[in-house]
């Protein structure tokens, strides 16, 4: 076995602040990094000392949480993962987990002025839509300099095709001209301005999803873990780490179960989400502060007998924070 990794969040003595007060801080950490391009979270699953957790932004270790450590040979092979999975050695079970940012959405009011009020992020999604072949280009000579993940313009195919070449002999690169998306919007025969809309924004969630990395951890989802706001008496934190069939939600998708039963976010809804939903609860309530691996099996006769329209199955790690 290779050397562990000693780099940790120094754990704070017990206070009047509450014994969680090292795992906020470890969330701030997270919450600092959220705009890093390449951000993991490996979390100990199952072996010694389950429900540690090692935070890497763009393959360095930022902060640890917990008593365990895990070899540098596994760590680094999480590191350089590009999408979600869980990983093994010497019966030590970890999930890697790939955090996708924030997707935001940019569309222009007044094309310079607006477009240089728009942070440098690469999870920036660009939709062009003006009143004319020049504008469309004044456009793009800017947000084509700016980082970014997607970049949509409303254009016919033959308009689209001019402008390209315009700007290629201007000497701007073919490669960010061709990855362009126009004409704009998912094929689904659109005619109105409501249904054209409606293939645009499909398209913009299709390219947002089929990035291979989860969807991290939302606003107010955050607010809890980082400690600006209290749930009294406990929480636990539910996160999917596999997924087969038709399950409603991806993995990384997290919820919050608060003691009084309250939730923050969704894992799917349902009577699968109320399964995970009391096993939170009774871990909180009795104090159960070791994570573990909850199996929720929705097949179709049983997603059927429920009224769902999707079935498959789901493990969910479950751990009392």
């Amino acid at each position: 076995m290779g050397s562990v990794i000693l780099l940790w969040i120094k754990e704070t003595e017990k206070s009047s602040r509450g014994e969680n007060m090292e795992l906020f801080e470890f969330y701030k950490k997270i919450e600092e990094y959220q705009n890093q391009k390449n951000n993991i979270l490996a979390t100990v699953l199952e072996g010694e000392n389950s429900g540690s957790r090692y935070f890497l932004s763009e393959g360095e270790l930022i902060a640890a949480y917990g008593d365990g450590a895990i070899p540098d040979e596994q760590l680094k092979e999480i590191a350089k993962a590009e999408q979600s999975r869980i990983t093994e050695s010497d019966g030590r079970k970890v999930f890697g987990e790939a955090l996708k940012q924030q997707a935001h959405l940019v569309i222009c009011d007044s094309f310079e002025h607006g477009l240089a009020q728009i942070p440098d992020r690469e999870d920036t999604y660009f939709l062009v839509v003006t009143r004319g072949h020049r504008y469309d280009k004044e456009c793009l000579d800017i947000i084509l300099k700016k980082p970014h993940c997607y970049v949509g313009m409303m254009a016919s195919r033959g308009r689209a095709a001019l402008l390209k070449k315009q700007m290629e002999e201007e000497g701007t690169d073919w490669k960010l001209l061709d990855k362009i998306h126009t004409p704009v919007g998912m094929p689904i025969n659109a005619e109105t301005p409501e249904e054209i809309a409606i293939s645009i924004v499909s398209e913009l969630i299709h390219e947002k999803n089929s990035l291979r990395k989860t969807s991290g951890y939302k606003k107010e989802l955050m607010e809890y873990l980082t400690g600006r706001k209290k749930a009294e008496n406990g929480m636990a934190l539910a996160t999917i780490i596999e997924r087969q069939g038709s399950a409603p939600r991806e993995i990384g998708t997290k919820m919050l179960v608060l003691a009084d039963g309250t939730l923050v976010g969704t894992i799917g809804g349902g009577c699968m989400e109320s399964e995970v939903q009391h096993q939170c609860l009774r871990m909180i309530h009795d104090g159960d502060r070791t994570g573990k691996i909850f199996k929720v099996d929705m097949t179709v006769s049983e997603a059927e007998e429920e009224g769902l329209v999707c079935g498959g199955t789901m493990q969910v790690f479950l751990e009392v924070l």
